[in-house]
C-alpha cells in the first residue's frame, strides 16, 4: 500500500509543527507540503527544520491549491477563513479534509456542509481519545439525569486562544443538550455578569478561563440538590491532537463524502 500524502495549514504555528512532527514519524503517512498566509515570514522554509526534525525538502507555501493537488488529505488547524477556502479547494480534489479549526460562523457550518457532498469532512471541536469518551460520557449522563441537575462547563486555555467558549466547550454543551433532548443555542449561557436574577432550569452554562500556557482543561459539573457530578479532561502535551487527526486523516482514505466527527473514526 502505498504512503498517504498528508499536508498541513498553518504549519508554522504551534499546532501546525506538532502535526508535521506526528505526520512524519507515523508509519504509512509523508508530509506532502505545508501552507502558510501570503506575507508571513516562514515562506519558504524547510517544514522539516521549522517543525524541529531533520530537513523535509518540503518548503512552506502560500498558495493553498498547491497543496491539494499533491495530497490525499488535509489537516486543518488554523482559522475559520482559511479553513472555508481550504474547505472549497478540497472538495474540488475529493481529498480528506480533517477540520479542527473553531469558531465558525452559521454560514460557516453551511459552507463546510457544501464541501462534504463532495469529499470527505472530518470536524471536531477536539480530536483526543479522551475528550472524545468525555463527549460520550456527558450524552449519556445528560439523558439519565433530568432538569434538576444543572449542567455547568468550565474550560480554560492558554492566553493565546482567540475565540470563546472553546470548540471543545461546545462539542460538550451539544453532547449535554443532545442526551437531553433540548436545543442547545436556546437553552445556553455564555456570560453571566451583574445581578442576573436566579439561574434557569434546564439551561446549560458555560464559564472560560484564559491564562498562561494551558494547553486544554475542560470539566462538566451536573450540580443537583445535595450532591454534584464532575467529570474533567485535562490535556498537557498538544500531540494528543496531533495523533487524532493523522487517525482522522487515515480513517477516511476511501470513505466518500460525507461530514464526520471523531466519535466516528473512534466507533463510539
Amino acid at each position: 500500500m502505498s504512503e498517504i500524502r498528508i499536508a498541513v495549514t498553518g504549519v508554522a504555528g504551534r499546532m501546525g509543527r506538532e502535526l508535521v512532527r506526528v505526520v512524519a514519524t507515523t508509519p504509512g503517512c509523508i508530509v506532502s507540503g505545508g501552507t502558510e498566509p501570503l506575507g508571513s515570514p516562514h515562506i519558504g522554509a524547510d517544514i522539516g527544520t521549522l517543525a524541529g526534525l531533520p530537513p523535509l525538502g518540503l518548503a512552506v507555501s502560500a498558495d493553498p491549491l498547491e497543496l491539494v493537488v499533491k495530497s490525499d488529505a488535509v489537516i486543518d488547524f488554523t482559522i475559520p477563513a482559511a479553513t472555508i477556502e481550504m474547505a472549497g479547494l478540497a472538495a474540488n480534489a475529493r481529498i480528506v479534509h480533517v477540520i479542527g479549526t473553531t469558531g465558525f460562523s452559521e454560514s460557516d457550518e453551511a459552507a463546510i456542509q457544501a464541501a462534504a457532498r463532495h469529499a470527505t469532512v472530518i470536524k471536531a471541536g477536539n480530536m483526543s481519545l479522551g475528550v472524545n469518551l468525555l463527549t460520550a460520557i456527558t450524552r449519556r449522563i445528560s439523558e439519565a439525569l433530568d432538569a434538576d441537575f444543572d449542567i455547568e462547563i468550565v474550560e480554560m486555555h492558554h492566553r493565546q486562544k482567540v475565540d470563546a467558549p472553546s470548540g471543545t466547550a461546545l462539542m460538550l454543551g451539544a453532547a449535554a443538550a443532545e442526551g437531553r433532548g433540548i436545543d442547545l443555542k436556546s437553552n445556553s449561557v455564555r456570560s453571566r455578569d451583574g445581578h442576573t436574577g436566579p439561574r434557569r432550569r434546564g439551561d446549560i452554562g458555560f464559564a472560560t478561563l484564559r491564562g498562561g500556557t494551558v494547553v486544554g482543561d475542560h470539566t462538566v459539573i451536573f450540580a443537583g440538590e445535595g450532591e454534584r457530578i464532575e467529570i474533567t479532561h485535562r490535556a498537557a502535551d498538544r500531540s494528543i491532537f496531533a495523533r487524532g487527526a493523522v487517525k482522522a486523516a487515515l480513517w477516511g482514505q476511501g470513505k466518500g463524502p460525507g461530514l464526520f466527527n471523531m466519535s466516528d473514526v473512534l466507533g463510539l
